[in-house]
């Protein structure tokens, strides 16, 4: 099982990002009001995962692109930050959820990126990863448009995390396909992410060992996202981190 790659650690940027406890418990607690409230949930976490990016790198000016922008949370946080913002997803549905389009929004494929090669300053993506099926693929293409010296950053949900299963956990530790048919009994309807289909199993662990074999980057960090920095080491344990993580992120350094 493959450890974590060495961080490369450095002054951060952005002072104004600390992964605190209550950090933690704010972003936590606001899973709760994903479906009900999802402007606010989706915004909070927008703001907060840029000013994170903006701890590695600078965004004023920079040209990003969003890797399954879905309705443009994300896009819209960077263009505020003053990244000039390029949004792609698959699925046109997606990007019309919230009825106004994030801006600069393309349908294309997250495995086949419409942008050429070190083309962009930052390539972003959240929570997308797990949905493709091929995600190694997407992460290559991530690096392929980001140009020397260029940031990628990188998170997703981890299978076995609590969340792993999305709204089907945490029946998903008994199997994908039998979570998604306790999901649809119960509901009446199938999960929107279902096992196999646009939610697949993706490890910390797989993720570690791409980007430590990946020799056109350089790990800036390798973190679970929502928790406090004093947490962080738990990426390193085998096993635990699996269940512990909840959601990993990458911070790449494109090598010159």
């Amino acid at each position: 099982m493959a450890s974590a790659p060495p961080r490369q650690d450095g002054p951060r940027l952005d002072p104004g990002h600390r992964a605190t406890l209550a950090r933690s418990v704010r972003l936590l607690s606001a899973f709760r009001r994903e479906q009900s409230e999802p402007e606010y949930f989706y915004g909070l976490m927008a703001r907060d995962t840029v000013a994170q990016l903006g701890s590695y790198t600078d965004l004023d000016g920079a040209t990003v692109i969003d890797v399954g922008t879905g309705s443009g949370f994300f896009a819209r946080a960077l263009t505020e930050a003053g990244a000039r913002c390029t949004g792609i997803d698959h699925d046109l549905a997606e990007l019309t959820a919230h009825n106004v389009p994030g801006p600069n929004a393309l349908v294309a494929s997250a495995l086949a990126l419409p942008f050429r090669t070190g083309s962009a300053d930052v390539c972003f993506s959240s929570n997308v990863l797990e949905h493709v099926p091929d995600p190694w693929r997407m992460a290559d293409e991530m690096v392929r448009v980001t140009r020397p010296g260029g940031t990628v950053f990188l998170s997703f949900t981890n299978w076995l995390s609590p969340w792993g299963g999305h709204e089907t956990s945490p029946w998903h530790y008994l199997g994908g396909d039998r979570a998604a048919r306790r999901y649809e009994r119960r509901n009446g309807r199938p999960p929107k992410n279902h096992f196999g289909r646009c939610l697949h199993p993706v490890s910390v662990s797989s993720a570690l060992k791409w980007a430590r074999n990946n020799d056109g980057v350089t790990v800036l960090d390798a973190l679970p996202r929502y928790h406090p920095r004093w947490a962080e080491g738990v990426v390193r344990i085998p096993g635990l981190r699996e269940i512990a993580t909840w959601n990993l992120v990458l911070v790449l350094r494109k090598k010159t």
